[in-house]
């Protein structure tokens, strides 16, 4: 199995056990609620955790999940270790176990000199060009000038910083183990995403999943807050893995005819940190077409100097050849034909499995990280809108490194209800119900399951029936959303969905129907309702939150009496998530009552309501949101 010669064999044992520690830790959160710190201050309620004891094989870190032990064997280590890394995984302590691994994993092992200095080496590069990337993700895209800063530093630098400290050794030896932590990132998502056929030499069942596994992707981002690595550092080793699969798609195409898949396979298996993670087994990963964008290949290519010493059977070649790919459509789509992508992708679908009376369905991009290599999705979805624009408008100025969609759905209803409820707003009964402050009072009888005012129930009749038509393809864009992540029409990668309004709806109701379906757990990463009109019993949640690997956020008002009025009929009695908080442990709950004033408002503010949540960060952060000026 390919493996990177800079880790050690303790090293790559520890690796594997501090990634299964993320997984059953991330599992773990799923239903007990997060701590505010790296690592939550209090074990989990005995009694608690007891009573719901989940069957083990429905752990992710069992063998009947596919999640761990081809992590393993990819970075192999002795199956006889196998059961041992699971019951560390699941120990009910698992302070001691990570903080030891940590250590273990940074520490150089009890090797000769010019390994060391070897292994130095390459991980130097590799840190150099994931800053590289880093940079280039931070102005936009991977550009020239990143690629020069990192051809400027390469020589000479490693040991200039430390003339100016007190400690150079010590500085030095931070450093170093700094270049070990993304050399462990580095293999551990290489490994993650490498397609292992487990049944081939009988140690266990078939991975159920190809591709980039939600799950891998939450524990990664665990593991990188253990490590102290920020996020976006990972984000630029997925695109650096993405590209030399690229070019190990390239490299294959080109030795097809000149060589047999065994000693293509034996080339692989002797190549370095990068591009040894492309192929396993002979297969290619399963992830979305058209890789590498022009300026990703023009970055990727001058990185060549100061990576040729990590990969020496990629080499220059090797890396021009995702400039000749991206800059080819031709290329393109033969690289991506290579790659498994499914169908034509998200864009070319405009209607999945047809459903009922619903008439419009359709993604389109936005932003600019389109066929940039980036190994994470985000769908996002409008539910309150009067103008087409307000379908993308709301979502295009949040800046996030996920390739992203949005999902215009039956916008023809969707407006009529926003207007229906507008015009009412704006006529003589609703002024002067909201002069009075009966609008509070609805909220406040919704949320205690009092009765309200029968007068006002009758002045919002004119809308029940368009919201009626609404709520009913809202649950039905749900279903069609589940089917279109079930055929992988998004590439075999992890996906992020946020939804407002009807259409935070939409994305709870393709949650529900991916828990119906059963065994879906690994398409989702996360997912964010936003004044949501949906029910609070938790009996709807629980499932839902199942299908979600990382965070969950509900965003509610109890301001949006808007929301109260048009759902009324059939929560009178049951709660309504958009305005108060869901009692179900595992979702994160956020009040943005100082900032949003009405549910019209949440068009402007879904942006800084975005950015406060800081869905990057593992554990939940909210800053709480300047209040809008009276």
């Amino acid at each position: 199995m390919a493996t990177s010669s800079t880790l050690g064999q303790t090293q790559r044992y520890a690796a594997g056990a501090l990634l299964a520690l993320a997984l059953r830790q991330a599992q773990t959160h799923q239903t007990v609620p997060l701590g505010s710190h790296a690592l939550d201050d209090e074990p989990p309620n005995p009694d608690a955790s007891a009573a719901a004891e989940p069957d083990p094989r429905d752990l992710w870190t069992h063998e009947s999940r596919g999640l761990l032990r081809p992590v393993l064997r990819f970075l192999e280590i002795d199956p006889k270790a196998w059961a041992g890394v699971e019951k560390t995984a699941a120990s009910s302590d698992p302070k001691h176990h990570i903080g030891a691994f940590l250590r273990k994993v940074v520490d150089d092992e009890d090797d000769d000199e010019k390994a060391r200095s070897e292994r130095s080496d390459q991980e130097l590069a590799l840190a150099k060009a994931v800053d590289a990337m880093a940079m280039g993700l931070e102005s936009g895209g991977v550009v020239e000038s990143a690629a020069e800063a990192l051809r400027s530093s390469a020589t000479g630098s490693r040991g200039g910083a430390a003339d100016d400290d007190d400690d150079p050794a010590a500085s030095a030896s931070g450093r170093a183990k700094d270049y070990r932590k993304m050399a462990v990132l580095y293999m551990l998502l290489s490994a993650c995403v490498a397609d292992v056929n487990m049944a081939e030499e009988g140690m266990g069942s078939p991975r159920v999943t190809k591709g980039y596994d939600a799950r891998h992707r939450v524990a990664l981002r665990l593991l990188a807050t253990w490590l102290d690595v920020r996020w976006n550092k990972m984000e630029a080793v997925e695109i650096m893995v993405a590209c030399s699969a690229m070019a190990a798609a390239k490299e294959e195409e080109q030795s097809r005819e000149s060589s047999s898949p065994s000693s293509r396979w034996e080339n692989w298996k002797r190549g370095g940190i990068i591009g040894a993670a492309a192929l396993t087994g002979g297969t290619l990963m399963a992830i979305s077409g058209g890789l590498a964008a022009p300026a990703i290949a023009a970055g990727f290519t001058a990185l060549v100097p100061a990576l040729h010493t990590l990969v020496p059977v990629i080499g220059a070649s090797g890396f021009a050849a995702i400039a000749t790919a991206a800059g080819h459509t031709a290329g393109s789509v033969a690289v991506a034909a290579s790659f498994g992508a499914a169908g034509a992708g998200l864009t070319g679908t405009k209607m999945a499995t047809r459903i009922g009376n619903v008439k419009e369905f359709e993604f389109k991009t936005i932003g600019e990280n389109h066929n940039q290599g980036r190994l994470a999705v985000g769908i996002f979805v409008s539910g309150f809108a009067f103008t087409e624009e307000d379908y993308a408008k709301p979502w295009e100025g949040w800046k996030t490194n996920l390739e992203r969609y949005i999902l215009q759905w039956e916008s023809k209803h969707v407006i009529a209800v926003s207007t229906a409820i507008q015009d009412w707003l704006a006529s003589r009964v609703a002024l002067e119900l909201i002069r009075e402050g009966a609008m509070q009072t609805v909220l406040n009888g919704i949320i205690s399951a009092f009765a309200w005012p029968a007068t006002l129930v009758s002045a919002a009749e004119f809308i029940d029936s368009k919201w009626a038509v609404a709520i009913d393809r809202s649950d039905k864009a749900g279903k069609m959303l589940a089917d279109v992540l079930l055929k992988g029409l998004q590439g075999s990668r992890p996906v992020t969905l946020v939804g407002f309004s009807l259409g935070a709806r939409v994305v709870f109701k393709c949650l529900q129907e991916l828990a119906q379906l059963g065994n879906n757990e690994g398409i989702v990463e996360r997912a964010v309702l936003i004044g949501a009109p949906v029910s609070v019993k938790s009996e709807m949640w629980e499932p839902a939150r199942k299908m979600v690997a990382g965070r969950f956020v509900n965003v509610y008002s109890t301001n949006d009496w808007i929301l109260g009025v048009t759902f009324r009929a059939s929560l009178l009695t049951q709660g309504l998530s958009g305005i108060q908080a869901v009692d179900v442990p595992g979702v994160e709950n956020v009040d943005v009552t100082e900032l949003v004033f009405g549910h019209s408002s949440y068009l402007s503010l879904l942006q800084q309501i975005l950015d406060h949540l800081e869905l990057n960060n593992y554990y939940p952060v909210f800053h709480p949101c300047t209040p809008r000026a009276q």
